[in-house]
């Protein structure tokens, strides 16, 4: 029996992580690992397809990944430590299938300890979110380094070089003591933002959304939650998610069309998941200090709780993106500000808090200022650059929603000229 592409990949993208803290925990090293379960993933998305889904998929990846690395640690080119190490942990039985060794086939999520792991002192920050997207967010490099706004080049560079610190810092696999994990909860937390990003906003592809980062997102947030409760950002980043992700239902059309935040049916919001969200903020606010994450959860409370977009308290969202520059100095929360600006000052002076964006080589090729712009001239009544705007941030986004969307704008604005 066959099985179609989709379903594999999500599932794919589910088991990956888990199988590379299967074999990471037993091999110890990491690097080997995640090179050795790219391979068994891509054996499966040869083999699934055609002779349908093993019994136990998870299993079938951690046998392959398995003798995978067997191979990469014994082979010629493989470091004398990586050979050594193969040969301690497994001197008798090395052909011996995996689903035979409780130690790799126990129902265990390693993904937490993956997550921290990733997270290194050794690296840099950036590299550690970049790599931890690649192993535990299952993105690919091109996603990630539009996510960093840098060439696909440079990001493969920085995954290679963090793959090879962690390998030679000889860390354990295992949760970190409490000091260590202190030193690393910020690279944590923001790559788990990242990766839910991209999934409630795919920067690339047809669909708008890439539901299985967003799900993967809030569950390894909500464990992390669970794990550090008294963390003010932690639980700011989780009310965050949850109430972003509680407007997904009204955020596409019948055909998958994107809907913008003004024009949403608030009715098919999730109710449920914005209360709590609302409850997780204003639990963690006074508790201090007050992070970036926390200062977005207030955000985006504010606009769940508004009946409408004429009715929403924009004075206070532009204060909270005032604080939220200040705090974390992004090209993309003063687009934001600028944009609230507008809506509390007009739009004049939302265009002008836009214009020193344009020198920003942050936001060069990408489509977000000039969407932003297009959005303020309309509001401004300016027809023709609104449409030169809409047309220009239609040519620089890959994503063929947000494509079609803005297309649509500049097309209804060009009739009504006309």
């Amino acid at each position: 029996m066959t099985t179609t592409g989709p379903r594999i990949e999500d599932l794919l993208r589910d088991l990956a992580p888990q199988v590379l803290g299967v074999l990471t925990r037993r091999f110890g090293d990491f690097a080997t690992a995640e090179d050795a379960v790219q391979e068994a993933l891509l054996a499966a998305a040869t083999q699934w397809p055609v002779e349908g889904l093993p019994t136990n998929p998870r299993g079938w990846l951690v046998q392959v990944g398995y003798r995978r690395m067997i191979e990469l640690v014994r082979g010629e080119q493989a470091r004398r430590r990586r050979e050594d190490l193969a040969t301690r942990r497994d001197p008798d039985d090395r052909q011996r299938a995996p689903a035979a060794d409780e130690a790799l086939t126990a129902e265990r999520d390693d993904t937490l300890i993956l997550l921290f792991l990733c997270c290194h002192p050794a690296l840099s920050a950036p590299s550690a979110v970049a790599l931890t997207l690649r192993a535990v967010g299952g993105l690919s490099t091109a996603e990630i380094a539009r996510a960093f706004l840098v060439p696909e080049a440079t990001m493969a560079q920085r995954i290679s070089r963090a793959k090879q610190r962690i390998r030679s810092s000889g860390t354990p696999f295992r949760m970190p003591d409490p000091p260590e994990r202190a030193d690393r909860l910020a690279s944590v937390r923001q790559v788990l933002y990242l990766i839910f990003t991209e999934g409630h906003t795919s920067t690339a592809g047809p669909d708008l959304r890439r539901v299985d980062l967003a799900v993967e997102a809030i569950r390894l947030t909500r464990a992390l939650h669970a794990l550090l409760p008294r963390d003010s950002e932690v639980a700011g980043l989780l009310a965050l998610m949850l109430l972003t992700e509680a407007r997904s239902a009204a955020r596409t059309g019948p055909s998958g069309e994107l809907i913008s935040l003004a024009d949403q049916d608030r009715g098919r919001w999730d109710a449920a998941a914005i209360a709590e969200g609302i409850a997780l903020v204003t639990e963690a606010l006074p508790r201090g200090p007050v992070g970036p994450y926390q200062v977005q959860a207030a955000i985006a409370a504010l606009h769940a709780e508004a009946p409408s977009t004429a009715e929403t308290d924009w004075p206070q969202i532009l204060a909270l993106y005032q604080v939220l520059e200040q705090q974390s100095g992004s090209p993309v929360v003063a687009l934001n500000r600028a944009v609230a600006t507008a809506m509390v000052h007009g739009p004049a002076a939302g265009l002008a808090a836009l214009a020193p964006l344009a020198e920003d080589p942050r936001l060069a090729g990408n489509h977000r200022l000039p969407a932003a712009r297009a959005h303020l001239h309309e509001m401004a009544g300016d027809r023709a650059r609104a449409v030169e705007d809409y047309r220009a941030a239609a040519a620089r986004t890959t994503s063929l929603p947000e494509q079609r969307y803005l297309t649509m704008r500049a097309a209804r604005l060009a009739t009504t000229e006309g």
